[in-house]
Formats: structure tokens, C-alpha cells, sequence
């Protein structure tokens, strides 16, 4: 296929169409593996701590896997790994219902997170190859599809569990679902490479500007983890809510994450990769101090709603700038910022909750700002 055939294949509106299904995918099944978390613990006999540790495998698993992402990538195409990625995750979700074995369920949470993690990267260098082509921004729109997956896959699975359907029947009929909305995207795909010079090809060490957005996807996810794993804490502890209401806080954020990168492309295309930083950035550091600070609940949501917006760009920018440079294979590169945004969400909440033993949860939060002051202080340099 020459250079102008393949442009105009990348921005056909059936590829940009296939490219959201795939993104939808991943978030509609970790959206409902969360309603099937209960019954896991129950079949298994897990504490709660033993419960943390087996979500921390998936987590795992998709950090173990990402940095083989970007290689696959370049030799077989994004296609082939995102079709394959999405097989072997539409293959394990079912054993999420039925397995009772402790050993059994962490080796079946750790393949998920490993076939997420090559998901990850693969639908991102996809997507970085459908942007291109189209010469407007879709990063962030690419992205909102993953948080109205997650959406649908929660609401899907609590509707069939509430219906009478057994989990092990659930998860089979929503890993059905997921295959079918990936073999229709599948012929729609396209089969990029990521190719790069043979000077690129040999770099093993990631260049500066790579790890300068690794750095700042570690960051951005440190952040959005912190808020899934603290904000209730943070909130009920303060008592400015009851704690059956500690959920409330995440659920703003998350709402106005997926309003804003729903609406993303269009005010990165109206100001920029880099005021889209900056500002992002910005917002993300004055909601975490209304967040950590606010004396009552409305100052509390006003700061988790400018969270969501301000973070809600920022890892789109950054995948966006990580797969148009030339220093390394896109796919590569992709794969390196995705393995430091997962290792922040990962490692980055339990720093939180060190820090909060020695100077308290509020003090231990607020502090995030002063980390996050990297991302408008980066945003020129970041941007090119």
C-alpha cells in the first residue's frame, strides 16, 4: 500500500468508528469486573487485605507486559495485537465468575491485566496512526470511549446480576459482547507498524523527551489514582460526609473526566498540545487543593470536578506527543509512557498512604500539587 492509500485508510470514518469500539472494550470489561469483585472474595474466603493483593496482580500484569507491547507492535502490526490483546481478554474474563482457587484467580487477574497492558499500548499506537492521517485532534474522544465503557460494563453486569443470571453466566455473555464489538472493528483496523529509520531502530534507552512524558503520565495517573483509592477516606474523615456517602467524591470526578475528554478534541484543536498541559495542568493543581483543603462538601466536589476536567487531556496529549515523535518506534514509545502512567497508579497511591501516616491524609494529599507543578512547568518542553 503506498504513503497516500494508507493515509486515506487511516482516516476513513469506519477506521476512526473501529478505533473507538476498540477502545470501548477494555474499559466495558474492567467496568465489570468491579460489580464481580464481591463474589470473587466470597467463593475465595479473601480478607480484605488478601483482596488488595489480588487487584494489585492485574495491575502487575498489565506493568509486565506493556514494555513487550511496543516491540510486538513494530514487528506484527497494532492490528494484530489488538485483536490478539482482545482474544486472550475476551477468553479469561469468564474465569473471573467461577474460579474459587486463590491460586487459579491471581494467575487468571494477572493474565487480564497483561492483555490490558497490551491493549493499552496497541490501541494507542492505533489511534496515534488514525489522528495523524486525520490532522485534527481524537486522542482525547479516543480515550472517553474507555470511561463509557467502563460505564456500560458496571451498569451491564449489576443489570444481569440483578436479573438472576449466576456470575459465571454474566461474565460469559459480557466477554461475548466484548469479541463480537471487536471482531466487527477488527476489518476496519489498520495494520501500522510504527516503522522507524534503522539509526531509531537500534535505541534501546528511551530518549530524554520520551522520558519526560513518561514522567508526566506517571504523575497525571498517580493523580487519578489517589482519587479512586483516597477521596473517600479523605472526605468521610474530615466529616463532611456520612460514610455511605464517601463514594460521592470519585463519582464527580469520573463524570467530569468523561465530559471532558468527550469534548477533549475540540479544545485541543481550539488551543493546543501545549496550553492543553499547561492549563490542564493547572486546574488538576487548584482542584487538588480544594480537594484536600475545603472546609465543606460543596468546596470539596467543586475541587474533584476540576480534577476530572483539568487531568481528563492530559494522558491524551501525552500518548498523542509520544506517538508523533521521531526518536523511537511510536509503538515503543507509547509503551513507555504507558508503563510509567500504570506504575504511578500503581505505586503512587500506597506512597500516599506512607506520607499520610507521618503528616496526616489532608496534608499528604494537598501535597500531590506541588508534584503536579511539574506538568504546566514541563508543558513547552513536553510539546515540542
Amino acid at each position: 500500500m503506498t504513503a497516500r492509500a494508507a493515509a486515506v485508510s487511516s482516516n476513513r470514518p469506519e477506521t476512526r468508528l473501529a478505533t473507538r469500539m476498540v477502545f470501548f472494550v477494555p474499559g466495558f470489561i474492567m467496568g465489570a469486573w468491579s460489580p464481580l469483585i464481591p463474589f470473587a472474595k466470597l467463593r475465595t474466603g479473601l480478607d480484605e487485605a488478601g483482596l488488595g493483593l489480588l487487584l494489585l496482580c492485574l495491575g502487575i500484569g498489565s506493568v509486565v507486559y506493556m514494555p513487550l507491547a511496543g516491540g510486538l507492535c513494530t514487528r506484527f502490526g497494532a492490528r494484530n495485537v489488538i485483536l490478539y490483546g482482545g482474544a486472550g481478554l475476551c477468553v479469561v474474563f469468564p474465569a473471573l465468575g467461577v474460579l474459587a482457587s486463590v491460586p487459579s484467580l491471581i494467575a487468571a487477574v494477572f493474565l487480564i491485566g497483561g492483555f490490558l497492558g497490551l491493549l493499552e499500548v496497541a490501541m494507542n499506537s492505533h489511534a496515534v496512526e488514525v489522528e495523524s492521517a486525520s490532522e485534527r485532534p481524537l486522542m482525547s474522544g479516543f480515550h472517553a470511549q474507555f470511561s463509557v465503557g467502563g460505564f456500560v460494563g458496571a451498569g451491564g453486569m449489576t443489570l444481569f446480576l440483578a436479573i438472576g443470571l449466576t456470575p459465571p453466566i454474566a461474565a460469559l455473555l459480557t466477554a461475548g459482547l466484548a469479541l463480537l464489538i471487536l471482531l466487527f472493528a477488527g476489518p476496519n483496523l489498520l495494520d501500522c507498524k510504527g516503522q522507524a529509520d534503522e539509526t531509531t531502530r537500534r535505541k534501546r534507552i528511551p530518549p530524554g523527551a520520551i522520558l519526560l512524558l513518561a514522567a508526566l503520565a506517571a504523575i497525571t495517573f498517580l493523580i487519578e489514582g489517589a482519587v479512586l483509592d483516597w477521596s473517600a477516606l479523605l472526605i468521610t474523615e474530615k466529616g463532611l460526609v456520612a460514610i455511605s456517602e464517601g463514594g460521592i467524591g470519585f463519582m464527580v470526578f469520573s463524570v467530569a473526566m468523561m465530559i471532558g475528554r468527550l469534548f477533549g478534541d475540540r479544545f485541543v484543536a481550539a488551543v493546543g498540545s501545549r496550553n492543553t498541559l499547561f492549563w490542564g495542568g493547572t486546574l488538576t493543581i487548584a482542584g487538588v487543593l480544594l480537594a484536600a483543603l475545603g472546609s465543606n462538601i460543596f468546596i470539596a466536589m467543586i475541587g474533584f470536578l476540576a480534577i476530572g476536567f483539568g487531568a481528563s487531556n492530559i494522558v491524551p496529549v501525552l500518548f498523542s506527543l509520544a506517538g508523533r515523535q521521531r526518536q523511537m518506534p511510536s509503538g515503543q514509545a507509547i509503551a513507555v509512557v504507558a508503563t510509567a502512567g500504570y506504575a504511578g497508579i500503581l505505586l503512587g497511591p500506597a506512597a500516599i498512604g506512607f506520607i499520610a501516616d507521618a503528616i496526616g491524609l489532608t496534608l499528604a494529599f494537598a501535597g500531590l500539587a506541588a508534584l503536579l507543578a511539574l506538568v504546566p512547568l514541563c508543558a513547552k518542553k513536553a510539546a515540542g
